[in-house]
């Protein structure tokens, strides 16, 4: 592992530890504010966005999930031109009803509607994603950031093998495939 690595894997064990030691995950953590819990909704209502980094998030859960082990996931953004610019996707970040890391994964352009960009454009955003924010939890910015370090290089895989999958997809036509609604999950990663 290089140093960059063990550090955010450090890190993400740091704010484990601290949540649990606080009687709380980042799950809770991230819906300790919501009254209560809707499938699709956004939390934290509006999103989190650092204005300094272009980095945005935002928690949601299906209902019934796709996944009995998965409560929801944290969708990942990049806005490297600022809160008016385009959004990309870069991940999606799935956890487990107890907030333990699930899955790494990566979704069709129709999931979340974001400005599309190729693999080759979409990588070079990754070490961006950097939420340096107090609210609506310290702890939570800080891990999924770290995740974004930790993992980096299987992030980028993953997303390389989105652009495979969706060009292979029914036809091949890259435009159509990326609106095919029978495709929504284009690789992941279990934890």
């Amino acid at each position: 592992m290089t140093e960059a690595i063990e550090r955010a894997a450090e890190e993400i064990r740091f704010c484990e530890t601290i949540l649990a030691k606080s009687q709380t995950n980042v799950l809770l953590e991230t819906l300790r504010d919501a009254p209560d819990v809707t499938a699709w909704s956004h939390y934290p209502v509006g999103d989190v966005y650092d204005y300094d980094t272009g980095a945005q998030w935002y928690y949601h859960c299906h209902d019934p999930s796709s996944d009995a082990e998965e409560h929801g996931h944290f969708h990942c953004f990049i806005r490297p031109h600022g809160a008016e610019g385009p959004a990309h996707h870069l991940a999606a970040i799935g956890v487990d009803p107890y907030g333990r890391l699930h899955r790494i994964f990566t979704v069709n352009h129709w999931v979340v509607g974001d400005d599309w960009l190729s693999a080759e454009e979409t990588i070079p955003l990754l070490h961006k994603f950097d939420v340096q924010l107090a609210r609506p939890s310290y702890l939570v910015n800080r891990w999924l950031t770290a995740i974004f370090v930790r993992y980096e290089a299987e992030i980028a895989a993953l997303i390389r093998q989105r652009d495979a999958v969706i060009a292979a997809h029914a036809a091949g036509d890259m435009d159509g495939n990326r609106q095919d609604r029978t495709l929504e999950v284009t690789a992941e990663l279990r934890l």
